[in-house]
C-alpha cells in the first residue's frame, strides 16, 4: 500500500462533465482542448507529497479572450476550473481535486512590455522567471523573486512566492504592482495602474496575490524590477553549530548588512548536497551568502559578515565574485530538495514550510532538530534564514504508511511550535490542500472572513474549489 497521501477522499461532488459542455469546449478551443490520458496525468501531478488527482480535461489558453470564453462556459454548466502553471507547487495548489478543467496557462508566455525607466514590466502569467531574467538582461534589470524552481510568474503570484532573495527584495506581494484578472463571472478587471503607490480604496492587488486561483484567474502581471548590481559576490561558511550560523545572520541584520541572500543548510543537508551536486564542502552546518552593491560596499559587507561568523564558530569562510562560482553555489542550493529526497532510492519528498520571527529562529530549529534526531525518517533542514523561513525535507518510503504518519505528527508539532512563537504555518508554499486546518489554528475567525470574500466573488465556487479552506 502506498503511503502517498490520497486525494480521492477530497473529491467531493465530482461528476462526469456533460456531453454538451464537452462538445462546446471542443468546438471553441480545437486542439487547445484535450482529454488525452498522458496530459491529464501530467496535470494531475505536482511536486508535493499528495497523490495524483487528474482533471476531466485540459484547456490550453493562449489569450485573455480564451480565459473569458472558458470561464463563461464553465459558469454556465457549473464546472470547476483549476489554473495550472508549471506544476511546481508544494501543497497541491494546482491539483484539480474536484475534477473539471485544468486551465494550462503555459502558452500565455509573452513579455508584453518592459518600462526600463520606471523599473517595471508587464508579462503574461505563463512567463517563466528564468526566461524573464534572460529577456531583461540587456537592459540592466532583473526580477529578484527566486523560489528555486523555474516557476511561472502567474503561479508565483497566486501562491505569494518568495525564496532566496526575499531577505533583501521581499516576496511576490512586494513585487506585483498590478494584475489583470478574469473574474468568475467572465469579466476582465485590472486591480491597479503602474504608479508605485496609490490610496485608491481597497488593495485588490494584494487580495488576489496569494489567493491560489480561488477568486480570479490571472492573465497579466505588472512586476517591479531592480537594477542589476554593479558587483555580486557569493560566500560559503561552515559552522560548529546551527545556532552559531543563525546567530551570525541575526547579528548581520542587526548591523544593517544588506544581505541579498542567506541560506542555511544543516549537516545532513550538506551531506546530501555534496553527493547530489558532486561538491566537497565541509559536512557541517553551513550558510550560503550573496552580497549586492558597489565593489567597495560588497567588500565591506563580506568583511563584516566574516568577522561575525568567526565569532560564532564559523570557519572555512570563502567568497568569490566569479559568475561561475556563484552559479555552482546556487544551483546546488536550488537542487537541495532533490538532493535530500534522493538520499533514499525511490523515496518521495515532503517539504515543510514554517516561518518565525528571526529572534526565535535558532530556538525553533533547535527544537525541531530534537524531533528529527528521534525520527526513523531521514530528514534535513534548510531555509531562507534571513527572514525566518525554513524547511524540513523528509525522504519517505512510499510503501511505508507508518512513515507518512510519523512525518505528519512531526509536521504537526513543527507548526504548533511555530505558531506558539507567533510564526506562520507557511512562509511561501501557500495553504493548498495540506494546511487548511493549520490556517484555522493560525488565524481563527479570520478564515470565516476569507470564506465570505470567496462566497461574494465566486458564489458558484467554480474557481479552484477545495483549496485554502472548506466552504462550510
Amino acid at each position: 500500500m502506498s503511503a502517498t497521501v490520497t486525494i480521492s477522499n477530497r473529491q467531493f461532488g465530482r461528476v462526469p462533465l456533460p456531453a454538451e459542455f464537452l462538445a462546446r469546449i471542443s468546438a471553441r478551443f480545437g486542439n487547445g482542448f484535450t482529454q488525452s490520458r498522458p496530459i491529464l496525468e501530467q496535470h494531475g501531478s505536482n511536486e508535493s507529497h499528495f497523490g495524483q488527482s487528474v482533471p476531466d480535461a485540459v484547456v490550453f489558453a493562449q489569450s485573455t479572450a480564451d480565459v473569458v470564453a472558458l470561464v463563461n462556459l464553465c459558469a454556465e454548466y457549473g464546472v470547476p476550473i483549476t489554473p495550472y502553471g508549471a506544476g511546481t507547487s508544494m501543497e497541491g495548489n494546482a491539483l484539480a481535486i474536484n475534477g473539471g478543467i485544468s486551465l494550462d496557462m503555459s502558452q500565455m508566455d509573452k513579455v508584453i512590455a518592459v518600462n526600463a525607466e520606471d523599473f517595471d514590466c508587464v508579462v503574461q502569467p505563463g512567463v517563466r522567471r528564468e526566461e524573464l531574467n534572460v529577456h531583461l538582461r540587456d537592459q540592466g534589470l532583473f526580477f529578484p523573486i527566486d523560489p528555486g524552481a523555474n516557476a511561472t510568474i502567474g503561479g508565483m503570484a497566486s501562491t505569494r512566492a518568495s525564496g532566496t532573495n526575499a531577505v533583501r527584495y521581499g516576496t511576490m506581494k512586494d513585487a506585483v504592482l498590478s494584475l489583470e484578472i478574469v473574474t468568475p463571472q467572465g469579466k476582465v478587471i485590472r486591480t491597479a495602474r503602474r504608479a508605485r503607490k496609490s490610496a485608491a480604496d481597497y488593495d485588490l492587488t494584494r487580495l488576489y496575490v496569494g489567493s491560489e486561483g480561488t477568486l480570479g484567474i490571472i492573465t497579466e502581471v505588472t512586476l517591479r524590477l531592480h537594477p542589476v548590481p554593479e558587483t555580486i559576490s557569493a560566500a560559503v561558511c561552515s559552522f560548529d553549530t546551527l545556532g552559531g550560523a543563525v546567530d551570525t545572520v541575526v547579528q548581520s541584520i542587526q548591523c544593517a548588512v544588506p544581505l541579498a541572500r542567506v541560506e542555511i543548510l544543516d549537516k545532513k543537508q550538506m551531506v546530501a548536497v555534496n553527493r547530489w551536486s558532486k561538491l566537497d564542502y565541509p559536512e557541517a552546518p553551513t550558510l550560503f551568502f550573496e552580497f549586492h552593491g558597489s565593489a567597495a560596499n560588497v567588500a565591506e559587507q563580506v568583511e563584516t559578515v566574516k568577522t561575525l561568523a568567526e565569532a560564532n564558530g564559523g570557519s572555512a569562510f570563502s567568497w568569490s565574485n566569479l559568475p561561475e562560482e556563484r552559479t555552482k553555489l546556487w544551483r546546488a542550493r536550488h537542487e537541495a530538495y532533490y538532493a535530500a529526497v534522493n538520499m533514499r532510492a525511490g523515496a518521495i519528498g515532503w517539504a515543510t514550510d514554517v516561518c518565525v520571527p528571526i529572534s526565535r529562529l535558532a530556538e525553533c530549529i533547535a527544537e525541531t532538530h530534537v524531533d528529527l534526531d528521534a525520527s526513523s525518517v531521514p530528514a534535513t533542514i534548510l531555509g531562507h534564514v534571513g527572514d525566518g523561513n525554513f524547511h524540513v525535507i523528509f525522504s519517505i518510503d512510499p510503501d511505508a504508511p507508518d512513515e507518512m504518519a510519523e512525518v505528519e505528527a512531526i509536521n504537526a508539532r513543527l507548526v504548533e511550535r511555530a505558531l506558539a512563537m507567533d510564526g506562520t504555518c507557511t512562509g511561501e508554499h501557500g495553504i493548498g490542500i495540506g494546511k487548511q486546518a493549520r490556517l484555522v489554528a493560525e488565524l481563527g475567525d479570520a478564515v470565516e472572513q476569507m470564506r465570505m470574500i470567496k462566497r461574494a466573488l465566486d458564489p458558484q465556487n467554480i474557481l479552484n474549489p477545495g483549496k485554502i479552506f472548506a466552504m462550510i
